[in-house]
Protein backbone atom coordinates (compact mmCIF):
# COMPACT_ATOMS: atom_id res chain seq x y z
CA UNK A 1 0.00 0.00 0.00
CA UNK A 2 1.43 3.13 -1.21
CA UNK A 3 -0.61 6.00 0.74
CA UNK A 4 1.02 8.66 2.82
CA UNK A 5 -0.92 8.69 6.06
CA UNK A 6 -0.30 10.87 9.02
CA UNK A 7 2.95 10.26 11.11
CA UNK A 8 0.96 8.48 13.90
CA UNK A 9 -0.74 6.06 11.59
CA UNK A 10 2.57 5.25 9.80
CA UNK A 11 5.01 4.70 12.92
CA UNK A 12 2.04 2.25 13.87
CA UNK A 13 2.05 0.44 10.70
CA UNK A 14 6.30 0.02 10.67
CA UNK A 15 5.88 -1.36 13.64
CA UNK A 16 2.45 -3.45 13.37
CA UNK A 17 4.14 -5.27 9.88
CA UNK A 18 7.28 -5.64 12.07
CA UNK A 19 5.47 -7.54 14.76
CA UNK A 20 3.16 -9.66 12.23
CA UNK A 21 6.66 -11.20 10.33
CA UNK A 22 8.38 -11.37 13.61
CA UNK A 23 5.78 -12.67 16.24
CA UNK A 24 2.76 -13.67 14.46
CA UNK A 25 2.85 -15.11 11.19
CA UNK A 26 5.75 -17.62 12.60
CA UNK A 27 3.19 -18.53 15.22
CA UNK A 28 0.45 -19.90 13.03
CA UNK A 29 1.70 -23.10 12.70
CA UNK A 30 2.75 -23.30 16.83
CA UNK A 31 -0.72 -22.15 17.81
CA UNK A 32 -2.01 -25.00 15.45
CA UNK A 33 0.36 -27.57 17.23
CA UNK A 34 -0.70 -26.31 20.29
CA UNK A 35 -4.19 -26.13 19.81
CA UNK A 36 -3.95 -30.13 19.24
CA UNK A 37 -2.20 -30.53 22.57
CA UNK A 38 -4.78 -28.45 24.74
CA UNK A 39 -7.36 -30.67 27.10
CA UNK A 40 -9.92 -27.93 26.05
CA UNK A 41 -10.46 -27.85 22.18
CA UNK A 42 -11.91 -24.17 22.36
CA UNK A 43 -8.96 -23.38 24.65
CA UNK A 44 -6.51 -20.58 23.96
CA UNK A 45 -2.79 -21.91 22.73
CA UNK A 46 -0.18 -20.52 25.43
CA UNK A 47 1.28 -18.90 22.22
CA UNK A 48 -2.12 -16.56 21.43
CA UNK A 49 -0.96 -15.31 25.29
CA UNK A 50 2.58 -14.37 24.35
CA UNK A 51 1.38 -12.51 21.24
CA UNK A 52 -0.91 -10.36 23.48
CA UNK A 53 1.67 -9.59 25.80
CA UNK A 54 4.33 -8.95 23.59
CA UNK A 55 1.45 -6.42 21.71
CA UNK A 56 0.68 -4.84 24.67
CA UNK A 57 4.62 -4.17 25.27
CA UNK A 58 5.06 -2.66 22.12
CA UNK A 59 1.74 -0.36 22.55
CA UNK A 60 -0.56 -2.37 19.71
CA UNK A 61 -3.16 -2.82 21.97
CA UNK A 62 -7.22 -1.59 21.68
CA UNK A 63 -6.20 0.29 18.29
CA UNK A 64 -10.03 -0.14 17.64
CA UNK A 65 -11.05 2.45 19.95
CA UNK A 66 -11.37 5.75 18.98
CA UNK A 67 -11.47 7.78 22.40
CA UNK A 68 -8.33 7.79 24.44
CA UNK A 69 -10.08 7.03 27.59
CA UNK A 70 -10.19 3.53 26.43
CA UNK A 71 -8.36 2.99 22.82
CA UNK A 72 -5.28 4.65 21.25
CA UNK A 73 -7.55 7.21 20.19
CA UNK A 74 -7.05 6.39 16.46
CA UNK A 75 -9.87 7.80 13.91
CA UNK A 76 -11.29 5.22 11.84
CA UNK A 77 -8.82 6.27 8.84
CA UNK A 78 -6.29 5.78 11.19
CA UNK A 79 -7.07 2.17 11.72
CA UNK A 80 -7.97 1.40 8.44
CA UNK A 81 -4.60 0.22 7.51
CA UNK A 82 -4.00 -1.24 10.95
CA UNK A 83 -6.86 -3.20 10.46
CA UNK A 84 -6.09 -4.38 7.03
CA UNK A 85 -2.09 -5.81 8.05
CA UNK A 86 -4.46 -7.75 11.04
CA UNK A 87 -6.26 -8.84 7.95
CA UNK A 88 -3.36 -11.18 6.80
CA UNK A 89 -3.22 -13.63 9.78
CA UNK A 90 -7.26 -13.20 11.68
CA UNK A 91 -7.16 -16.38 13.33
CA UNK A 92 -4.20 -14.62 15.46
CA UNK A 93 -3.78 -10.92 14.69
CA UNK A 94 -6.78 -9.11 15.78
CA UNK A 95 -6.63 -11.23 19.15
CA UNK A 96 -3.45 -10.91 19.53
CA UNK A 97 -4.03 -6.86 19.61
CA UNK A 98 -7.17 -7.19 21.77
CA UNK A 99 -8.75 -5.96 18.23
CA UNK A 100 -11.00 -9.48 17.24
CA UNK A 101 -14.76 -9.44 17.04
CA UNK A 102 -17.40 -9.30 18.82
CA UNK A 103 -15.44 -8.54 21.74
CA UNK A 104 -14.29 -5.25 19.74
CA UNK A 105 -18.54 -4.54 19.01
CA UNK A 106 -18.94 -5.51 23.03
CA UNK A 107 -16.45 -2.87 23.96
CA UNK A 108 -17.82 -0.10 22.10
CA UNK A 109 -21.23 -1.08 23.53
CA UNK A 110 -20.11 -1.19 26.89
CA UNK A 111 -17.79 2.00 26.58
CA UNK A 112 -20.90 4.17 24.68
CA UNK A 113 -24.00 2.94 26.25
CA UNK A 114 -22.73 0.95 29.59
CA UNK A 115 -22.95 2.11 33.15
CA UNK A 116 -20.49 3.18 35.38
CA UNK A 117 -20.45 -0.02 37.59
CA UNK A 118 -21.23 -2.21 34.03
CA UNK A 119 -17.95 -0.93 32.47
CA UNK A 120 -15.57 -1.36 35.81
CA UNK A 121 -17.05 -4.84 35.98
CA UNK A 122 -17.13 -5.48 32.75
CA UNK A 123 -14.76 -3.31 30.14
CA UNK A 124 -11.92 -3.10 32.14
CA UNK A 125 -11.31 -6.70 32.25
CA UNK A 126 -12.42 -7.06 28.09
CA UNK A 127 -10.06 -4.12 28.02
CA UNK A 128 -7.29 -5.77 29.57
CA UNK A 129 -7.44 -8.94 27.83
CA UNK A 130 -8.47 -11.07 30.79
CA UNK A 131 -12.22 -12.34 29.72
CA UNK A 132 -13.55 -12.87 26.30
CA UNK A 133 -17.45 -12.22 25.57
CA UNK A 134 -20.30 -13.22 22.63
CA UNK A 135 -22.93 -10.89 21.19
CA UNK A 136 -26.67 -12.91 21.48
CA UNK A 137 -29.07 -11.82 18.62
CA UNK A 138 -29.06 -14.46 15.93
CA UNK A 139 -32.02 -17.09 16.27
CA UNK A 140 -32.87 -20.39 14.21
CA UNK A 141 -36.28 -20.04 14.52
CA UNK A 142 -36.73 -16.70 12.28
CA UNK A 143 -35.07 -14.65 9.55
CA UNK A 144 -33.13 -12.79 11.98
CA UNK A 145 -31.76 -10.50 9.40
CA UNK A 146 -34.80 -8.89 9.85
CA UNK A 147 -34.78 -8.24 13.92
CA UNK A 148 -37.74 -6.93 14.46
CA UNK A 149 -38.66 -10.94 13.94
CA UNK A 150 -36.48 -11.67 17.49
CA UNK A 151 -38.29 -13.81 19.81
CA UNK A 152 -36.21 -13.97 22.56
CA UNK A 153 -38.16 -12.42 25.97
CA UNK A 154 -36.93 -10.03 28.47
CA UNK A 155 -39.26 -9.47 31.01
CA UNK A 156 -39.10 -7.33 33.80
CA UNK A 157 -39.83 -9.12 37.24
CA UNK A 158 -39.41 -7.18 40.26
CA UNK A 159 -35.85 -6.23 41.10
CA UNK A 160 -35.22 -8.34 38.06
CA UNK A 161 -35.23 -9.76 34.39
CA UNK A 162 -36.52 -12.94 33.30
CA UNK A 163 -34.91 -14.15 29.61
CA UNK A 164 -36.10 -17.01 27.39
CA UNK A 165 -34.95 -17.91 24.02
CA UNK A 166 -33.14 -19.50 21.64
CA UNK A 167 -29.85 -18.33 20.20
CA UNK A 168 -27.81 -19.57 17.53
CA UNK A 169 -24.01 -19.24 15.72
CA UNK A 170 -22.92 -17.39 18.39
CA UNK A 171 -19.47 -16.42 18.28
CA UNK A 172 -16.89 -16.78 21.11
CA UNK A 173 -19.16 -18.39 23.26
CA UNK A 174 -17.32 -22.01 23.42
CA UNK A 175 -14.43 -20.46 24.95
CA UNK A 176 -14.30 -20.94 28.54
CA UNK A 177 -12.68 -17.41 28.81
CA UNK A 178 -16.01 -16.19 27.46
CA UNK A 179 -17.74 -14.86 30.84
CA UNK A 180 -20.20 -12.16 29.24
CA UNK A 181 -23.23 -12.31 26.91
CA UNK A 182 -25.04 -9.06 25.53
CA UNK A 183 -28.43 -10.49 24.92
CA UNK A 184 -31.13 -9.11 22.74
CA UNK A 185 -34.48 -9.67 22.98
CA UNK A 186 -37.58 -8.32 23.39
CA UNK A 187 -38.71 -6.38 26.82
CA UNK A 188 -42.23 -4.92 24.45
CA UNK A 189 -43.23 -7.73 22.31
CA UNK A 190 -46.47 -6.42 21.09
CA UNK A 191 -45.09 -2.28 20.77
CA UNK A 192 -46.59 -0.42 18.55
CA UNK A 193 -43.15 0.48 17.40
CA UNK A 194 -41.53 -2.28 15.86
CA UNK A 195 -37.78 -0.62 16.28
CA UNK A 196 -38.77 -0.08 19.99
CA UNK A 197 -39.58 -3.23 21.19
CA UNK A 198 -35.58 -5.07 21.98
CA UNK A 199 -33.88 -4.19 24.63
CA UNK A 200 -30.18 -5.58 25.44
CA UNK A 201 -29.21 -7.11 28.67
CA UNK A 202 -25.88 -8.53 30.04
CA UNK A 203 -25.78 -11.76 31.25
CA UNK A 204 -22.90 -13.48 33.32
CA UNK A 205 -21.80 -16.67 31.57
CA UNK A 206 -22.50 -18.76 34.84
CA UNK A 207 -25.94 -17.59 35.71
CA UNK A 208 -28.49 -20.40 36.22
CA UNK A 209 -30.49 -21.47 32.86
CA UNK A 210 -27.94 -20.44 30.19
CA UNK A 211 -27.07 -23.33 28.66
CA UNK A 212 -24.96 -23.73 25.57
CA UNK A 213 -25.82 -26.53 23.81
CA UNK A 214 -23.74 -27.28 20.88
CA UNK A 215 -21.02 -25.50 19.05
CA UNK A 216 -21.77 -24.67 15.12
CA UNK A 217 -19.81 -25.45 12.06
CA UNK A 218 -18.74 -22.68 9.38
CA UNK A 219 -17.97 -24.74 6.01
CA UNK A 220 -17.16 -27.63 8.61
CA UNK A 221 -14.96 -25.27 10.61
CA UNK A 222 -15.32 -24.99 14.25
CA UNK A 223 -13.04 -22.10 14.29
CA UNK A 224 -11.57 -22.93 17.47
CA UNK A 225 -9.85 -19.41 17.21
CA UNK A 226 -12.39 -17.34 17.22
CA UNK A 227 -14.20 -19.01 20.30
CA UNK A 228 -16.38 -20.73 17.98
CA UNK A 229 -20.25 -20.27 17.30
CA UNK A 230 -22.39 -21.32 19.57
CA UNK A 231 -26.41 -22.35 20.26
CA UNK A 232 -27.62 -21.30 23.35
CA UNK A 233 -30.31 -21.88 25.40
CA UNK A 234 -32.08 -19.00 27.56
CA UNK A 235 -34.64 -20.59 29.75
CA UNK A 236 -35.65 -18.52 33.08
CA UNK A 237 -32.47 -16.45 33.24
CA UNK A 238 -32.47 -14.47 35.59
CA UNK A 239 -30.12 -11.19 36.06
CA UNK A 240 -30.69 -8.04 38.45
CA UNK A 241 -32.11 -5.18 36.22
CA UNK A 242 -29.16 -3.04 36.54
CA UNK A 243 -27.88 -5.40 33.83
CA UNK A 244 -29.90 -3.39 31.07
CA UNK A 245 -27.87 -1.96 28.90
CA UNK A 246 -29.32 1.78 28.41
CA UNK A 247 -32.96 1.69 28.37
CA UNK A 248 -36.00 -0.37 27.79
CA UNK A 249 -36.88 -0.06 23.99
CA UNK A 250 -32.89 1.05 22.84
CA UNK A 251 -31.67 -2.57 21.90
CA UNK A 252 -32.59 -1.74 18.26
CA UNK A 253 -30.49 1.81 18.10
CA UNK A 254 -27.82 0.23 20.32
CA UNK A 255 -27.31 -2.47 17.91
CA UNK A 256 -27.07 0.00 14.75
CA UNK A 257 -24.21 1.87 16.36
CA UNK A 258 -22.49 -1.05 17.38
CA UNK A 259 -22.83 -2.96 13.90
CA UNK A 260 -21.49 0.15 11.59
CA UNK A 261 -18.12 0.56 13.16
CA UNK A 262 -17.72 -3.85 13.31
CA UNK A 263 -18.90 -3.75 9.27
CA UNK A 264 -15.93 -1.59 8.31
CA UNK A 265 -13.39 -3.37 10.71
CA UNK A 266 -14.51 -6.64 8.91
CA UNK A 267 -14.01 -4.97 5.13
CA UNK A 268 -10.43 -3.75 6.58
CA UNK A 269 -9.54 -6.94 7.39
CA UNK A 270 -10.56 -8.70 4.51
CA UNK A 271 -8.50 -6.47 2.34
CA UNK A 272 -5.72 -8.00 4.06
CA UNK A 273 -7.11 -10.84 3.72
CA UNK A 274 -7.16 -10.69 -0.61
CA UNK A 275 -3.43 -9.13 -0.02
CA UNK A 276 -2.65 -12.36 1.63
CA UNK A 277 -4.28 -14.15 -1.12
CA UNK A 278 -2.29 -12.81 -3.82
CA UNK A 279 1.22 -12.94 -2.14
CA UNK A 280 0.08 -16.37 -1.79
CA UNK A 281 -1.13 -17.05 -5.82
CA UNK A 282 2.31 -14.97 -7.14
CA UNK A 283 4.52 -17.30 -4.51
CA UNK A 284 2.51 -20.65 -5.86
CA UNK A 285 3.07 -19.42 -9.60
CA UNK A 286 6.85 -18.78 -9.90
CA UNK A 287 7.39 -21.89 -7.55
CA UNK A 288 5.54 -24.48 -9.73
CA UNK A 289 5.87 -25.68 -13.24
CA UNK A 290 3.30 -27.46 -15.38
CA UNK A 291 3.43 -28.39 -19.15
CA UNK A 292 6.55 -27.37 -20.05
CA UNK A 293 7.02 -24.11 -17.89
CA UNK A 294 6.59 -21.90 -14.56
CA UNK A 295 2.60 -22.07 -14.12
CA UNK A 296 3.10 -17.43 -14.09
CA UNK A 297 3.52 -17.95 -17.73
CA UNK A 298 0.20 -19.19 -17.98
CA UNK A 299 -2.28 -16.50 -19.40
CA UNK A 300 -5.06 -17.71 -17.18
CA UNK A 301 -2.85 -17.38 -14.19
CA UNK A 302 -1.84 -13.57 -15.30
CA UNK A 303 -5.32 -13.04 -15.04
CA UNK A 304 -6.38 -13.75 -11.95
CA UNK A 305 -3.44 -11.84 -10.41
CA UNK A 306 -4.43 -9.15 -12.20
CA UNK A 307 -7.79 -8.65 -11.55
CA UNK A 308 -7.05 -9.14 -7.90
CA UNK A 309 -4.35 -6.11 -8.04
CA UNK A 310 -7.05 -3.88 -9.02
CA UNK A 311 -10.00 -4.98 -7.45
CA UNK A 312 -7.84 -4.67 -4.08
CA UNK A 313 -6.98 -1.75 -5.06
CA UNK A 314 -10.62 -0.72 -5.83
CA UNK A 315 -11.79 -1.84 -2.54
CA UNK A 316 -9.61 -0.01 -0.28
CA UNK A 317 -9.95 2.98 -1.75
CA UNK A 318 -14.12 2.71 -0.96
CA UNK A 319 -13.20 1.96 2.34
CA UNK A 320 -10.40 4.49 3.28
CA UNK A 321 -13.59 6.98 2.13
CA UNK A 322 -16.36 5.38 4.05
CA UNK A 323 -13.36 5.29 7.02
CA UNK A 324 -13.02 9.25 6.19
CA UNK A 325 -16.80 9.88 6.38
CA UNK A 326 -17.41 8.29 9.56
CA UNK A 327 -14.57 10.08 10.99
CA UNK A 328 -15.89 13.77 9.51
CA UNK A 329 -19.93 13.05 9.08
CA UNK A 330 -20.47 10.16 11.32
CA UNK A 331 -21.94 6.42 11.26
CA UNK A 332 -25.27 7.81 9.72
CA UNK A 333 -23.73 10.25 7.07
CA UNK A 334 -21.63 7.43 6.26
CA UNK A 335 -24.18 4.70 6.11
CA UNK A 336 -24.58 4.20 2.08
CA UNK A 337 -20.57 3.79 1.91
CA UNK A 338 -21.10 1.36 5.17
CA UNK A 339 -23.56 -0.68 3.02
CA UNK A 340 -21.59 -0.34 0.00
CA UNK A 341 -18.19 -1.45 1.63
CA UNK A 342 -20.15 -4.50 2.95
CA UNK A 343 -21.90 -5.79 -0.55
CA UNK A 344 -18.80 -5.54 -2.34
CA UNK A 345 -15.95 -6.21 -0.26
CA UNK A 346 -16.73 -9.75 0.96
CA UNK A 347 -18.11 -10.58 -2.21
CA UNK A 348 -14.74 -9.78 -4.20
CA UNK A 349 -12.65 -11.02 -1.93
CA UNK A 350 -14.08 -14.34 -1.87
CA UNK A 351 -13.94 -14.49 -5.78
CA UNK A 352 -10.30 -13.87 -5.18
CA UNK A 353 -9.30 -16.42 -2.42
CA UNK A 354 -11.64 -18.58 -4.65
CA UNK A 355 -8.79 -18.62 -7.42
CA UNK A 356 -5.98 -18.83 -5.30
CA UNK A 357 -7.78 -22.12 -3.79
CA UNK A 358 -7.89 -23.43 -7.32
CA UNK A 359 -4.16 -22.21 -8.47
CA UNK A 360 -3.03 -24.71 -5.19
CA UNK A 361 -5.58 -27.71 -6.41
CA UNK A 362 -5.69 -29.99 -4.02
CA UNK A 363 -3.38 -27.86 -1.32
CA UNK A 364 -5.59 -25.12 -1.52
CA UNK A 365 -8.48 -26.65 -0.24
CA UNK A 366 -6.28 -28.80 2.73
CA UNK A 367 -5.62 -27.79 5.99
CA UNK A 368 -1.50 -27.14 4.88
CA UNK A 369 -2.61 -23.51 3.55
CA UNK A 370 -4.93 -21.11 5.22
CA UNK A 371 -6.68 -20.58 1.30
CA UNK A 372 -9.91 -23.00 3.21
CA UNK A 373 -10.63 -20.93 5.85
CA UNK A 374 -9.67 -18.06 4.36
CA UNK A 375 -12.55 -18.35 2.29
CA UNK A 376 -14.67 -19.98 4.59
CA UNK A 377 -14.27 -16.69 7.07
CA UNK A 378 -15.05 -14.43 3.96
CA UNK A 379 -17.91 -16.18 2.58
CA UNK A 380 -19.41 -15.92 5.95
CA UNK A 381 -19.36 -12.45 5.83
CA UNK A 382 -21.60 -12.36 3.30
CA UNK A 383 -23.88 -13.28 6.12
CA UNK A 384 -22.43 -11.85 9.60
CA UNK A 385 -23.61 -8.23 10.42
CA UNK A 386 -26.71 -8.40 7.41
CA UNK A 387 -26.85 -10.54 4.65
CA UNK A 388 -25.76 -8.69 1.04
CA UNK A 389 -29.67 -8.57 0.14
CA UNK A 390 -30.79 -6.50 3.48
CA UNK A 391 -27.90 -3.79 2.54
CA UNK A 392 -28.93 -3.83 -1.51
CA UNK A 393 -32.38 -3.14 -0.22
CA UNK A 394 -31.51 -0.61 1.86
CA UNK A 395 -28.89 1.76 -0.56
CA UNK A 396 -31.79 0.68 -3.34
CA UNK A 397 -34.48 2.38 -1.49
CA UNK A 398 -32.21 5.30 -0.38
CA UNK A 399 -30.80 6.06 -3.78
CA UNK A 400 -34.46 6.00 -5.28
CA UNK A 401 -35.76 8.40 -3.01
CA UNK A 402 -33.88 10.69 -5.03
CA UNK A 403 -36.00 10.50 -7.73
CA UNK A 404 -39.37 10.43 -5.90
Amino acid sequence: MDFAFDARTEELRAKLLAFMDVYVLPAEEVAHEQRARLSDPWGTPPVVEELKAEARRQGLWNLFLPGKEYGAGLTNLQYAPLAEITGRSPQLAPTALNCAAPDTGNMEVLAQFGTEEQRERWLEPLLAGEIRSAFAMTEPEVASSDATNIRTRIERDGDSYVINGRKWYISGAMNPECALFIVMGKTDPDGEDVRRQQSMILVPRDTPGLQVTRAMRVYGYEDHYHGGHAEIVFDEVRVPATHLVGEEGGGFAIAQARLGPGRIHHCMRLIGMAERAIELMCRRAVSRTAFGGPIARQGVVQNWIADARVTVEQLRLLVLKTAWLMDTVGNRGAHTEIQAIKIATPRAVVDIIDSAVQLYGAGGVSQDFPLAELWAAARTLRLADGPDEVHQRSLARRELKKYL
